[in-house]
């Protein structure tokens, strides 16, 4: 009977850490997704200007968000925020949530890759306090393209938030405002530890030598 015992109780010691693995091998997935999203951006003849990346505070990246609808649409997908540090380096991930919904006929199920810039590192951190509507109070532009000065000469980049969205390798309009981004408590308890807080990724002067999380902060550093 004892041994029945030991016997149930390393299986589901066994089982606890294979949930575990697992999920951490999900996460460093949605990392490296991060990854080739922004080399794909940067890769194309048109990209994110590189004085938008100057004044960017923070940025969330969002690899296969879902847009899906028959009749009334919605979209979700997970993905990564990181804010600037005042030396110009980039914070360690914060694993994030958007969900949004958008009104009219819609049909199918198409995924996007999304890339929001945000000038105001203060709307980025407010993710502490928990989730917040895109739109309304928080504006958010259609980003500009192009890749040199002249091609933002005149772009003053007044909104806070600028989003940049592509579909089969081209950039695509989505339609952002009403979505909520809010944190991924489960994922970051996950990935860092049970105590952490958006706030606390963001600012941790200790940051992550994890090979891809340094492998995405040099990815930011390409446009």
């Amino acid at each position: 009977m004892k041994n029945f015992k030991k016997l149930g109780l390393c299986i589901i010691l066994l089982s606890v850490g294979s949930s575990i693995s697992f999920a951490q091998d999900k996460l460093d997935e949605k990392i490296q997704k991060s990854i080739i999203v922004l080399k794909e951006f940067a890769n194309m003849e048109e990209s994110i200007p590189a004085q938008l990346m100057e004044k960017a505070e923070g940025i969330v990246i969002i690899p296969t968000l879902i847009k899906a609808g028959l009749g009334i649409g919605g979209q979700r997908g997970k993905g990564v925020a990181m804010m600037k540090n005042a030396n110009g380096t980039w914070s360690d991930p914060v694993f994030v949530t958007l969900t949004g919904g958008s009104f009219g006929f819609q049909a199918g199920v198409q995924a996007i890759d999304l890339v929001m810039i945000f000038t105001k590192g203060s709307v980025l951190k407010s993710l502490s306090k928990g989730e917040f509507t895109l739109g309304g109070d928080i504006g958010v532009a259609a980003g500009p393209l192009g890749r040199s000065s002249s091609a933002t000469t005149d772009t003053k980049f007044e909104s806070e938030v600028y989003s940049y969205s592509r579909s089969k390798g081209l950039f695509a309009g989505l339609a952002l405002n009403g979505s909520k981004l809010s944190p991924d408590e489960t994922a970051n308890s996950s990935y860092y530890s049970a105590e952490s807080t958006p706030s606390g990724i963001f600012e941790n002067e200790n940051p992550s030598s994890k090979p891809d999380i340094v492998s995405l902060k040099k990815a930011l550093n390409i446009f």
